[in-house]
């Protein structure tokens, strides 16, 4: 009597040994900001309204990821809030068994608007992108973003219940690297955690510019100028930690009122966290990428309109099986992917 062939293991574990408990789920290529890091100055492709996956897509392919020990999802873009009738598929997501966290990232600027909305339909947490304070500043950075509306949005957010709210900054030498302590500040003021984030050479390096990479190094340097009374410490506890990429840091001790004065640090470029990656991503127009940092995908949206779960299944562990040690970027701008930002989220 032939052995039986053993059963697939329940959740995707990667050839590292890393396990997969995060869906970072792209909603829309599309982005009412052209900021200058994420999207290219000529432009992307953008997928037809059929390439798009649905909202009954959406929850159908979760659902299957909730079965194989995924956990956490978050809701990305391009800017997630341009796809009409978002909070409804956040209700699809959180009536799925198994799912825990829904989040979102966004720009922030249609938020006024969606914040009581979306919370009500149950995400948890949200990651707003604000790069800069200054209006001008930022007008220039998102390619004509109202920094107005944005803090409007925060507002509203704030009001409508959002108790974990992350403020995502692109760290640019030359640009706003004077704002760390300003950004640290207007975080720790409202409750709310600021994080750094290093550029990456996306776009195969169109987005990037070579010297003006902010390191996770210089980074730390300009937030302990905060307060030089106090020590800038590694801060892994509370509710700021989360499950992504971020190092968190607090600053203890000084004279300043402020309780709590945590930030995190997102380096992909000088202080590589490829070895604690739990997550995968999907496109908008349903494409599996195991990295973020490479190109190849792997295509969900054929066997699911084909009416094959155990294909899609079997697309889902390929791609983790795939899964690379690391990414290959280059601080001189070469190694990244040929996709940008705004085709697969940040």
């Amino acid at each position: 009597m032939p052995a039986e062939e053993p059963a697939e293991p329940p959740s995707l574990v990667d050839p590292q040994l890393r396990r997969i408990d995060t869906l970072r789920v792209s909603v829309t290529d599309r982005c009412n900001y052209r900021c200058a890091y994420c999207v290219p100055s000529d432009g992307v492709a953008h997928d037809r309204r059929e390439q798009l996956l649905s909202f009954e897509e959406i929850a159908a392919l979760v659902r299957l990821f909730a079965r194989l020990g995924v956990r956490r999802v978050r809701l990305t873009g391009g800017e997630p809030t341009v796809r009409r009738d978002l909070p409804e598929l956040v209700r699809l997501l959180r009536a799925i068994e198994g799912i825990e966290e829904i989040a979102l990232s966004t720009n922030a600027h249609l938020l006024a608007a969606h914040a009581v909305p979306l919370r009500a339909a149950g995400v948890d947490r949200l990651n707003v992108s604000l790069d800069s304070l200054d209006p001008e500043r930022f007008r220039r950075i998102t390619g004509g973003g109202d920094l107005g509306q944005v803090l409007a949005g925060l507002a509203a957010a704030a009001a409508a219940g959002f108790t974990s709210i992350k403020i995502n900054t692109v760290a640019i030498d030359g640009f706003n690297d004077d704002e760390i302590g300003d950004l640290c500040r207007f975080a720790w003021a409202r409750g709310w955690v600021p994080r750094f984030i290093e550029e990456m050479p996306m776009a195969a390096g169109r987005t990037y510019q070579p010297g003006r990479c902010l390191s996770a190094a210089a980074i730390r340097a300009r937030a302990a100028e905060i307060d030089p009374t106090a020590r800038l410490l590694p801060d892994q506890g509370g509710s700021a930690r989360g499950a992504g990429p971020a190092r968190y840091y607090r600053l203890t001790g000084g004279a300043s009122p402020e309780p709590v004065r945590r930030l995190g640090i997102i380096s992909p470029m000088t202080e590589h966290f490829c070895d604690s990656c739990n997550r995968v991503r999907l496109s908008a127009a349903g494409a599996l990428h195991a990295c973020l940092g490479h190109d190849d995908a792997v295509d969900l949206r054929g066997p699911l309109r084909a009416g094959d779960p155990a294909a899609v299944e079997r697309a889902i562990r390929r791609a983790v099986s795939g899964k690379r040690p690391g990414h290959t970027f280059d601080l001189v701008g070469l190694g990244g992917p040929r996709k940008a930002m705004v085709q697969i989220g940040g």
